[in-house]
């Protein structure tokens, strides 16, 4: 026999204490009384008064509290064994980090969208491992498959275009990096996916190669485009995090970064995954349809082992002795005759 929630069995030690002082205060009392008054004045000077009456109160009163402590640290007496299976498909999160994704065509920029975006696409899903790749100039895991969603939540969390160690954008190595993720994968699930939010700025041009190394190993890529087509320039901060002037090229003039629909489309296509956009936002939302809608397959199986709760056993009664406590008067009334 265990609890699960130990810590309020407090409660049932506050219910001990109140029940002991009920008890010490009404003998207590009883002496008082019996050194001021003779035993048969008592009731001349102060009728209906009790001197057992507080004690019984108190002590159901703190023995329903000890009750109602012991259920709410929900007592566990007894165990059965379930199999339970964990089934979804494997999934890659390709996230572009580069310099062009502190943009503000997408509110509050578009690697601050595409984040959020991500989480409420981490809360959406149901049993499928994630893995997330960053990129920038270059490319590197940033978080294995894992199931444990709070993990990739915080990795997310990390990327920074300011920490990443090369500029520019080589969409081509974080694909065949989101492939080698998905190979080494324990357990791989029949449906594999790669999810690539970006602008779609290759300043590389590996693409072709990586496109064709996933459609080979049929894998899906969705794209999920992140910007505007109208372009926008490309914000510079200092250190402490404040704007100080747009991106500049070797002629001075402002660098203005610019969606690739075209080429976000081709990728897609070319796995048979699908583009995605939102003009204003980052359109997560399509993507979980199609996420969902893919065939799931057994990830894990394990057997877990559950308790049998037992809360109802000391619940019931201490509700009933709280209520009997509230009941019963400290002191009763004559009538005069």
């Amino acid at each position: 026999m265990g609890f699960a929630t130990p810590l309020y069995l407090a409660l049932g030690v506050v219910g001990a204490l109140v029940g002991t002082l009920a008890l010490v205060s009404a003998l207590r009392r009883r002496t008082r009384v019996g050194a001021l008054l003779h035993a048969r004045l008592v009731d001349k000077l102060a009728p209906g008064t009790s001197r057992w009456r507080p004690a019984v109160q108190g002590g159901l009163q703190g023995l329903g509290l000890l009750l109602f402590g012991l259920a709410l640290a929900q007592p566990q007496c007894g165990t059965k064994s379930e199999l339970t299976k964990r089934r979804g498909i494997d999934v890659v999160v390709v996230l572009d980090a580069s310099k062009s994704m502190l943009a503000k065509d997408v509110q509050p920029s578009r690697l601050e969208r595409a984040k959020l975006e991500l989480t409420a696409l981490l809360d959406e899903l149901k049993g499928d491992r994630v893995g997330l790749v960053a990129f920038a100039g270059d490319a590197f895991v940033q978080s294995p498959l894992t199931s444990d969603y709070s993990a990739v939540k915080l990795f997310l969390r990390a990327v920074d275009p300011e920490q990443m160690p090369q500029g520019g954008s080589n969409i081509g190595e974080a694909l065949i990096l989101a492939k080698q993720v998905l190979e080494n994968a324990d357990r791989g699930a029949k449906e594999r996916v790669v999810v690539l939010l970006s602008d779609g700025e290759d300043l590389v041009g590996e693409v072709d190669e990586a496109v064709g190394a996933l459609k080979e190993a049929n894998v899906q890529v969705l794209t999920v485009g992140v910007g505007s087509e109208q372009g926008e320039p490309i914000p510079v901060y200092n250190r402490r995090g404040e704007f100080v002037d747009y991106k500049k090229d070797s002629s001075g003039e402002t660098v203005i970064t610019r969606l690739d629909r075209a080429g976000l489309t081709r990728i897609a296509e070319a796995t048979g995954g699908a583009f995605f956009y939102q003009p204003r936002g980052v359109a997560m939302a399509e993507v979980l349809e199609r996420v969902e809608s893919m065939q799931k397959s057994e990830l894990e199986s394990r057997v877990t082992v559950r308790y049998d709760e037992r809360y109802q056993w000391f619940a019931m009664p201490g509700l009933a002795l709280l209520v009997l406590g509230m009941l019963l008067l400290p002191s009763s009334r004559r009538r005069s005759s």
